[in-house]
């Protein structure tokens, strides 16, 4: 029997993320950027054992994605995933073990009987990527967060998911108004910084259009946004499309502690 797969947002947001995808019994991690600890919590808060994690994928080398990943894999024995410019980041800055495989992904990886596919992303960082996982039910979710821009290949990737994480960082008027110092805000809003709720509510109606309907907004800036603006954002630009929530499309936050609702999907 196929067991349905989940989405569940374990972190999100500027002190951390990690996000779990699979069923009960086999699944991979995208990021873990926050301590050992506090994942193993959160797995066990959603009812899933540590145990289950095949891999772990790592979209780049900043802290808040890989804070835990040393301890976490090495306690494990967890093998991990990421781009070479990733890999080689993480290296510098001992975040590898020898306790622990490493690979490259440069496009495909199998783990269990899911399929992951690298997406490439626009950040500041070595080599930064999101992932598209294909489960064993043969439903499709795609990480896509830390990118200044849309590219094509996030896009390609989203509409051919059944659901998608994808960022809404900022709200721009919060973000040039805010305490931020000039080049750090300079930083987020180029197209290697962070994608904004506008900017990712104004692609939402084509993902719709083209398959993809159920979205996780992530990586929500604590100083420069609000789950409620987020939402709001996404939900008024569908709604001048004509599509509904809850008929054309789902959409929610994910909440940057682990006190959330798993998404089957």
């Amino acid at each position: 029997m196929i067991i349905l797969a989940k989405l569940v947002p374990l972190f999100s947001g500027s002190k951390g993320n990690s996000y779990y995808i699979g069923s009960s019994g086999q699944g991979v991690l995208i990021d873990a950027g926050r301590s050992c600890k506090q994942i193993e919590n959160a797995m066990k808060a959603n009812d899933l054992d540590i145990k289950s994690v095949g891999a772990i994928f790592i979209t780049h080398e900043h802290t808040d994605h890989c804070k835990a990943l040393r301890v976490l894999a090495s306690r494990y024995k967890i093998k991990v995933f990421a781009s070479l410019g990733t890999l080689q980041a993480l290296e510098y800055a001992d975040m590898l073990d020898s306790r622990f495989p490493v690979e490259v992904i440069s496009k495909e990886a199998v783990v269990g009987d899911m399929l992951i596919t690298r997406v490439n992303t626009s950040h500041d960082a070595a080599e930064s990527c999101g992932f598209s996982i294909v489960c064993a039910d043969g439903r499709k979710a795609t990480v896509a967060t830390d990118t200044g821009c849309m590219n094509d290949d996030i896009r390609r990737q989203i509409c051919s998911s059944d659901i998608a994480v994808i960022e809404s960082n900022h709200d721009v008027n919060m973000l040039k108004n805010g305490y931020y110092p000039y080049m750090l805000k300079r930083r987020i809003l180029s197209d290697i910084g962070h994608l904004s709720n506008d900017c990712c509510a104004n692609e939402l109606a084509d993902f719709v259009k083209n398959g993809c309907n159920r979205f996780v907004l992530g990586h929500l800036s604590e100083e420069n946004n609000t789950p409620e603006v987020a939402l709001q954002t996404s939900l008024c630009t569908l709604s001048q499309a004509g599509m509904k929530q809850n008929s054309d499309f789902e959409i929610c936050v994910a909440p940057p502690e682990t006190n959330c609702k798993r998404l089957i999907f």
